[in-house]
């Protein structure tokens, strides 16, 4: 869902789910110039804090290595980069209520 709301902004593909001894990002995309490492979060209900605060300082830290251990591995430590957040928020059927795009969520 993520993957086909940034491709309809006209981001382009470049891995999902990629891992590394850091952590994990759930989607690398293109824009433009830019690579855009994107953290998917989804949250039924915010009994338990809305998607937009579920990313804590330790996860953040492990974005941003996850994001430069990728930079590196893949020769573009020169590029320009960025760490966005999608937000999904689900109803009680589990139908999406809303998709948030949050450029710049995590800061280096």
């Amino acid at each position: 869902m993520a993957v086909r709301f940034l491709q309809e902004k006209g981001y382009v593909l470049v891995a999902t789910n990629y891992r590394c001894r850091w952590g994990e990002v759930d989607i690398v995309a293109q824009e433009g110039d830019d690579l855009v490492f994107v953290e998917v979060r989804t949250r039924r209900s915010v009994l338990y804090g809305t998607p937009e605060e579920s990313i804590t300082a330790a996860k953040a830290r492990k974005l941003v290595a996850t994001a430069q251990e990728f930079l590196q591995a893949h020769d573009q430590v020169h590029a320009g980069w960025r760490i966005d957040l999608i937000a999904i928020r689900l109803d009680g059927d589990r139908r999406v209520q809303d998709i948030t795009h949050l450029r710049h969520a995590v800061q280096e």
